[in-house]
């Protein structure tokens, strides 16, 4: 094989439409733009949702009701059989998690869930425990702390 052999792969290179060269080319006379009009004119753009004089749609529609989602509280979920990392014996907590790689992002409040199996006793603290979660933990002779959070306490979603 020689540098004079070598060819891009089948369909990695396109033409390039070539505007204005005659009705046949069927790219002639208007040039793919239509007729006239503020779109058929260079350097012309419109923004997403314009509708002219109209009013837009996105303010005709009501925006009124209730949206549950804003009141929600949001948890990054921590599955049991992540927690076999951990030292037998120790307490571990949201710090923790966040230091091991288990509960990142920005949501603050951290849930234990109970996928997997746990095979160490451990004293776990995090805001929200799911039932087998607890289960499991407290089968092993460990324990579940529930951090509380105060109405007042800011807490980001």
């Amino acid at each position: 094989m020689r540098l004079h052999d070598l060819k891009p792969r089948p369909g990695a290179k396109h033409r390039r439409k070539r505007l204005g060269q005659g009705e046949s080319s069927g790219h002639g006379k208007t040039s793919g733009r239509g007729g006239k009009g503020q779109t058929a004119r260079s350097g012309s753009s419109i923004r997403i949702g314009f509708v002219g004089g109209q009013m837009p749609l996105i303010r005709r529609m009501p925006k009124r009701g209730f949206n549950n989602a804003r009141h929600t509280t949001r948890y990054v979920g921590v599955n049991l059989d992540s927690l076999n990392q951990f030292d037998n014996g120790t307490k571990v907590g949201v710090d923790a998690f966040r230091k091991a790689g288990l509960a990142n992002g920005p949501v603050k409040l951290v849930k234990i869930l109970g996928a997997g199996e746990l095979s160490k006793k451990l004293v776990v603290s995090a805001h929200a425990f799911s039932a087998s979660a607890r289960a499991k933990i407290e089968a092993q002779g460990g324990s579940c702390e529930v951090i509380v959070i105060k109405k007042a306490q800011s807490v980001e979603k």
